[in-house]
């Protein structure tokens, strides 16, 4: 809500401007809030219609200052970069065709373009490039935790688990009583039973979310699976894992003939992922394996999201809402709050500064 509210008032803001200085031009706030619609899909899409309607008005500094750092953040490869700066090389040629300026004063719109966009490009890039860092180091310091459980536990509950087996199975060709000898069997299997489930837990803990290879193995198994992604994708969540292995493991079991869908659709700040499997309301299929949903419900609200289940349209659907980018240590943090500051001072205090004195 915050960020919709802050492009409202950037529109707002601008369109008041240009009204003030020509009242006949109001409707052209219309256009402000088509650019800045435009920026929530298409971010430098929108950051060059700005660049086009400050070059046209004269009037859209904000939106521009807006929209250039929306577009910064959007940045995600080379390709992305060359296109952002293209943009911003195009609007201030675009400025000088349209609004002819004495030669003189060519130095002066060249310090406000680098101040109304260059900077704010550069301020977004670098909080985006900060918050990958930041996913990048939680992601390592969970895998370092994980890897220190399944060592501690490999180390100590399997080692006592590995004694007990070996003399269990001592035990087993000892000359014993009919009853006894039962007692130590059930005794010798139930431990190496306990020992392969331990080793199980160490090798999950170890293993880090692959969903192709989760996929590979029930098509396999004679699974019929599509699996699409939506957005731009990043590290998968632990728990996202889960929900598509509990999704097909059930799809397997209650309706092994029919088709599987699931569909992660990665948004800015949340994944959503749907398992959509066709059966009859009511058959086991739709009805889920009890147990293992209410487990997967509550590792889900741990995670900080939300599942839910049920027939759908004639299907059974199985969806989860999870956060992208679970929270991450506050020496982590660091960077992101530090490029917070620049940002505000930067794009900010510097420009407003600039105007006032301009004025």
């Amino acid at each position: 809500m915050g960020r919709h509210l802050l492009a409202a008032a950037v529109v707002a803001a601008d369109t008041a401007i240009l009204a003030t200085g020509h009242p006949t031009l109001a409707w052209v706030g219309v256009l402000f809030a088509v650019a800045a619609l435009l920026t929530y899909r298409v971010p430098v899409a929108g950051f060059a219609a700005a660049l086009v309607l400050n070059a046209v008005t004269g009037a859209a500094f904000l939106l521009m200052l807006w929209t250039a750092f929306r577009a910064g953040r959007a940045v995600g490869g080379r390709r992305d970069a060359l296109a952002a700066i293209g943009a911003a090389a195009g609007g201030f040629a675009l400025m000088l065709a349209v609004r002819p300026a004495d030669p003189r004063a060519i130095p002066q719109l060249v310090v406000l373009h680098l101040v109304f966009v260059g900077m704010p490009l550069l301020v977004g890039g670098y909080l985006a490039q900060q918050e990958r860092l930041t996913a990048a180091l939680a992601d390592q310091a969970r895998l370092g935790e994980r890897l220190r459980i399944a060592r501690d536990m490999h180390d100590s509950v399997g080692r006592r688990l590995s004694l007990v087996s070996i003399q269990a199975a001592a035990l087993e060709v000892a000359d014993l009583p009919p009853a006894r000898a039962e007692a130590v069997r059930r005794l010798a299997a139930t431990a190496r039973e306990a020992m392969d489930e331990v080793y199980g837990v160490v090798g999950a803990l170890r293993d880090t979310p692959d969903l192709a290879a989760l996929v590979a193995q029930f098509r396999a198994a004679g699974v019929r699976v599509e699996l699409h992604e939506r957005g731009a994708a990043r590290s998968l969540p632990e728990a996202a894992y889960r929900v598509v292995e509990e999704g097909l493991t059930n799809a397997a079991k209650h309706a092994p003939s029919r088709p599987v869908t699931v569909e992660l659709a990665w948004q800015r700040r949340a994944l959503r992922v749907t398992l959509t499997n066709p059966g009859r309301p009511g058959s086991p299929a739709a009805v889920g394996a009890g147990r293992g949903l209410q487990g997967l419900t509550e590792r889900v609200r741990l995670a900080g999201g939300q599942l839910e289940h049920g027939p759908t349209h004639g299907a059974f659907q199985l969806r989860a809402t999870l956060p992208a980018d679970p929270p991450a240590p506050l020496a982590t943090r660091r960077p992101v709050l530090v490029g917070a500051a620049a940002a505000v001072l930067l794009f900010l205090v510097l420009p407003a500064t600039m105007m006032l004195g301009a004025g």
